[in-house]
């Protein structure tokens, strides 16, 4: 069955959510910054906000309707959520939390539920421990564990992994997969990063100021940013907006100008034409840095630049480089210190084509 929803909502913060949505069974996920209205949608979806406009429905099933005055009440929606923190009742082991939905499964089936879910879940063996006494991410688990024993129509993911460190995400990520290959219904994501979009996501809606910008997988999406707001939270650091002076078409590429400088990269040939306003966003891991003008490379992006920022910044170095424009770059603390960098050094960065990814603009 597809969820398909169409929903505004005016909070009283002046904010408005004014968005349509079709997920099929399997993942989507809802892509944005923080405020961007996507707890909102999602508590839409689930009946904890009333929309004031739109419909939901779960395949032919009507779970509100504005013009109808359907309504359907949060506990009859069939609708498992997860939020960020776990939300399990304290006083309750793991078990009881999982059965909570389940009173009207009679006693032998409900025992069978729990335990099936639980070994799928990885947490069988501390079913009888609370919370309080248990891992950060076997609560989650067990949370997960606890939307799906009861074997909802729509499952609504919100943020489930933030709070979580990147192996024991990359373990939990494995069991949802495992989740949604099993059960098959939609599954709403909620999520800022990107590596959970790459690792999890069939389809992705990108959200921002409570509409939709941008639809497709998330290669369509994340690498070919057309808005700078999706550029950034896909992890490329830098975007430029620029201009196509020269297309060659025997090489695949094409030589666009910064807009507002002599700066010029080479870049992957798309459809643009010579004059077009297209955007390229690029990693600033995938950018390189020499203090030598370097010789003998296959890279064509070659550029003269001044450092003017260095620092720290978790556990990578992060370079601001003038040339023409500014390039943010990360280095390693060890590439760094080898290179004896110091503000104001001349420097070299090399940017191969393939770095480089490219957009229209949307104006």
């Amino acid at each position: 069955m597809t969820l398909s929803a169409t929903v505004t909502k005016r909070l009283s913060s002046g904010f408005t959510l004014d968005i349509d949505l079709s997920a099929p069974p399997g993942i989507t996920m809802l892509f944005g910054a923080s405020g961007s209205g996507k707890t909102t949608l999602l508590r839409s979806l689930a009946g904890l906000i009333r929309p004031d406009k739109g419909r939901i429905a779960i395949g032919e099933r009507v779970l509100f309707d504005a013009s109808t005055g359907i309504d359907v009440a949060v506990q009859d929606r069939h609708v498992g959520y997860v939020f960020q923190q776990a939300a399990l009742f304290p006083h309750m082991s793991l078990r009881e939390n999982i059965e909570y939905g389940l009173n009207h499964v009679s006693g032998e089936d409900r025992r069978q539920r729990v335990s099936t879910i639980a070994e799928s879940f990885h947490i069988a063996q501390i079913l009888d421990r609370r919370p309080a006494h248990v891992s950060g991410g076997e609560r989650q688990r067990a949370a997960l564990a606890r939307a799906l024993v009861t074997e909802p129509s729509l499952l609504l993911l919100d943020e489930p992994l933030s709070a979580l460190d990147h192996a024991i995400q990359s373990r939990i990520i494995d069991d949802l997969r495992r989740a949604n290959e099993a059960r098959r219904i939609p599954m709403i994501y909620v999520t800022h990063s990107h590596r959970e979009v790459y690792a999890l996501g069939e389809r992705v809606i990108a959200i921002d100021d409570g509409r939709a910008i941008a639809r497709g997988t998330p290669h369509e999406v994340l690498d070919r940013p057309e808005q700078s707001v999706i550029a950034n939270l896909a992890g490329f650091e830098n975007v430029f907006d620029a201009r196509v002076v020269e297309r060659r078409e025997r090489s695949g590429t094409m030589e666009c100008r910064i807009e507002g400088s002599a700066t010029e990269l080479e870049v992957p040939l798309n459809a643009a034409q010579v004059g077009a306003s297209i955007r390229i966003a690029i990693r600033a891991g995938d950018i390189l840095v020499g203090i030598e003008e370097p010789r003998g490379l296959s890279a064509r992006n070659v550029l003269r630049g001044r450092l003017v920022e260095l620092a720290a910044q978790g556990p990578a170095m992060v370079a601001v480089v003038e040339a023409g424009a500014r390039f943010i770059v990360h280095l390693t603390p060890t590439g760094a210190e080898s290179l004896h960098l110091q503000r104001g050094d001349h420097v070299w960065l090399i940017v191969k084509t393939y770095s480089c990814r490219t957009a229209a603009i949307q104006r």
